[in-house]
């Protein structure tokens, strides 16, 4: 038996029970926890290399967050039956817990660090996002890894206008709003959240409430980590040498602060890249060649590093941008439409040096993405895919698969646009959206967030207003601060916060921030809401100049489809047994034909006649005839009693018995019509589902034919229709005197026989 050394904590987390414990799961990690909240639990580990990665100019952090299918009940898909790469929701949690946490390590921490976040039990009403960045920075806390912690995560929505931490997932779908919050106890450090048109101050009041929450947590977790922390190791941080930096901000200061007054992107890095390899030269021959191989990096690191400097004191003293802008002013816009011929809707929006292509293609039910994680699989009828090639930097490299960062930013437009999107029962295609960055310095994503409204207009989607988007900045320090709207990239490389807010004219649609420094204030997050709004508004009216509403037609090369509702009952009478009937209509109408479970059928064709055909047959199929309606048939069969005919697209048949054929009497129901004759019908009644139908007193039909020839037997008929009815009235007689005629027979032979015997006599 082992004797474990367990460290156990619980706390009351918006109702529910949440336990964090230590010591007996992965113990050969740095830090692990285990926590459980509801039915849903989460091992976390963090590991991390004993020496710093040589050569190295950054933090090599890497987060995984695993799903294991088990843990909601299910055995994966495919061949292998076995997780393999994973899905995109996992790879957007990893990514939203890496912005949480990556900011908190030292400066000039080159220690390789890993982070595992394993779902191992999910009972689909918990967040798994939240508590993985709670226990993200509790198994970091309590390890050696140095971590400037701790932190945690909640999630707060908004429900019958009242804001709710913690919600079960579930609820969800009636919430206005889905917010992610990560904070310390004095500062807010991320923000991640969706909403439908919530308003500047609700927002901010759902940030603050959500941190409320998180000093809770924060609390409770330091009081774990007080029992369970390890002592943290000695590293070796990769800093600059203090003489190093003197020296070249004396030599390179002055060049470097011209080069950053240069306006376009590339030349200006063309500038610093020939400033960098005028000050190597310049260094190699002072300092001969052994000394500079040694201090090259430090040399590197601290241009790298006075760039910063110079761009942020010029912005935060001076109020000078580098490309010559006011701290409000956004970089020139251009919308365009229709760039491309044959695609269902595009466009090209172009800001500054950031231009993104979107384009639009509508599909029908078949193309709707599948979603299958650790919650139930559901499809998707909406999604928007970002693409950044290496060319929109100017640089040259591998075209691979989409990233976490190309998953990110496609996930967030996406998200930005999604409350805007029709309903599927007003607009049952399938929408996908492809964002091509083209060119890019500086927040692609709400670039692609303006050009995706474009081509959803253009193409005649009938989005419900114009979304627009816009990133602003910060630049913080000693008590100072300037907020800068429509950040560069060297602005949100150099700047403290990436702060991108999306909506419409009536309020946000989504939000993103990521803080690199602590002392972000309410009031600055204030001001910074505000000033994304006028911008957002500003841009919407650029965008609106171009095309005012959604195109009222779809494009020629569109699919057209139609959705219409049957009973669910009759399903079965539409797909006929084995699908002979269904079949038969796409191959007679030529048009695609989806039936869900609920009773919707969606038609599609690129023919507008083939998509009415295959919805009058769907309809006569589940309709019963109407004995005020006159329907035109098809004489299906011809019987001596009377006469088949088809009606409602062919999907029924009745009979008009000979009675029925014309007010006239009919003796040959050939007389009247033929097999395949068209004629017109009223439904007089069913009995066991066998239908009665009339062709009486209906204009357009058949009348029984006229004989004006003379008779072999040398007498006139006026016509064949008074030969009818004498004949008739002649059959009437006989069958009215038949009775009669027997006793007269009997009468007339008694008379004969009498008569034969008086005369024998």
């Amino acid at each position: 038996m082992h004797n474990f050394n367990i460290i156990r904590k619980s706390m009351n987390l918006a109702g529910k029970n949440l336990s964090i414990e230590t010591g007996r799961m992965a113990k050969q990690a740095n830090g692990s926890v285990f926590l459980q909240y509801g039915e849903t639990s989460i091992l976390v580990t963090a590991t991390a290399d004993k020496e710093p990665k040589e050569g190295t100019d950054f933090f090599p952090l890497t987060v995984d967050f695993i799903e294991k299918m088990y843990a909601s009940g299910k055995i994966p898909g495919g061949f292998f039956k076995r997780e393999a790469r994973p899905s995109t929701d996992a790879t957007l949690q990893a990514r939203l817990i890496d912005r949480a946490i990556r900011p908190l390590f030292p400066d000039g921490f080159r220690n390789s660090v890993h982070i595992v976040i394993t779902v191992l039990s999910y009972d689909e009403k918990c967040d798994t996002g939240g508590l993985s960045i709670f226990a993200a920075s509790a198994a970091l806390a309590i390890s050696d890894i140095p971590f400037n912690g701790p932190i945690a995560g909640i999630k707060v929505a908004m429900i019958d206008d009242e804001l709710v931490i913690n919600p079960d997932l579930h609820d969800l779908a009636n919430s206005r709003l889905d917010l992610d919050v990560a904070g310390s106890s004095s500062s807010i450090v991320m923000i991640e959240a969706g909403s439908e048109e919530i308003n500047e101050e609700i927002m901010m009041e759902a940030v603050y409430k959500g941190h409320e929450a998180i000093k809770e947590m924060i609390t409770f977790q330091e009081e774990f980590i007080a029992e369970a922390g390890k002592e943290k190791m000695e590293v070796k941080l990769d800093l600059v040498p203090e003489e190093i930096i003197a020296r070249v901000e004396k030599d390179f200061g002055e060049l470097i602060s011209t080069d950053t007054k240069i306006f376009g992107k590339l030349e200006r890095y063309e500038a610093f890249k020939n400033r960098k390899e005028e000050m190597f030269t310049r260094y190699l021959e002072e300092d001969g060649e052994e000394k500079f191989a040694e201090h090259k990096r430090s040399y590197d690191k601290a241009y790298e590093d006075l760039i910063k400097k110079l761009v942020r004191q010029a912005i935060l003293i001076d109020h000078h941008r580098v490309d010559g802008r006011g701290l409000d002013d956004i970089r020139d816009i251009t919308c365009e439409i229709d760039i491309l011929p044959r695609v269902h809707g595009s466009s090209l929006f172009t800001r500054g040096e950031t231009q993104a292509l979107c384009a639009l293609t509508l599909g029908t039910g078949r193309d709707e993405q599948v979603v299958d994680g650790l919650a139930e699989e559901y499809k998707k009828n909406y999604f928007l895919h970002y693409n950044f090639p290496p060319f929109s930097v100017g640089e040259a490299g591998f075209m691979r698969g989409p990233g976490r960062r190309e998953l990110g930013h496609g996930a967030l437009a996406e998200r930005a646009i999604k409350p805007m999107m029709p309903s599927k029962d007003d607009f049952p295609y399938t929408i996908r959206l492809v964002s091509e960055i083209l060119e890019s310095n500086g927040s692609s994503s709400m670039a692609t967030v303006c050009s995706a409204t474009l081509a959803l207009m253009a193409g005649g989607v009938p989005l419900k207003k114009p979304v627009a988007g816009i990133a602003n900045g910060l630049i913080i320090e000693s008590g100072n601060h300037v907020i800068l709207t429509d950040i560069m990239g060297l602005e949100d490389h150099l700047g403290d916060m990436d702060f991108k807010v999306t909506g419409t004219r009536d309020g946000i649609t989504a939000m993103q921030m990521d803080i690199k420094v602590e002392g972000i204030t309410k009031d600055i997050m204030k001001i910074a809401l505000e000033k994304a709004k006028t911008a957002r508004l500003s841009i919407i009216d650029q965008i609106t100049e171009t095309i005012d509403k959604p195109r009222e037609e779809l494009s020629e090369f569109a699919p057209r489809l139609e959705t219409i509702m049957i009973d669910p009952k009759r399903i079965g009478e539409v797909i006929g047994s084995g699908g002979k009937i269904i079949k038969g209509i796409i191959e007679t109408t030529g048009a695609d034909i989806e039936i869900e479970d609920d009773g919707r059928i969606t038609l599609a064709s690129p023919d507008k006649k083939s998509i009415e055909q295959a919805r009058q047959i769907i309809m006569d199929i589940v309709s019963d005839p109407d004995p005020h309606k006159i329907y035109e048939g098809i004489v299906s069969r011809v019987e001596n009693f009377g006469a088949f005919v088809k009606i409602m697209s062919g999907t029924k048949e009745g009979l008009v018995h000979i009675s029925q054929l014309h007010h006239s009497h009919i003796r040959n129901v050939s007389d009247m019509v033929k097999l395949g004759d068209k004629v017109k019908v009223k439904f007089i009644g069913a009995e066991n589902g066998k239908i009665s139908l009339t062709m009486k007193n209906i204009e357009g039909n058949p009348t029984p034919p006229v004989i004006s020839e003379r008779p072999a037997d040398g007498y006139q008929r006026s016509d064949r229709t008074d030969r009818l009815d004498r004949n008739d009235r002649q059959d009437r007689y006989n069958r009215d005197d038949r009775s009669r005629r027997p006793s007269r027979d009997r009468d007339y032979n008694r008379n004969q026989r009498d008569g034969n015997r008086k005369d024998n006599d």
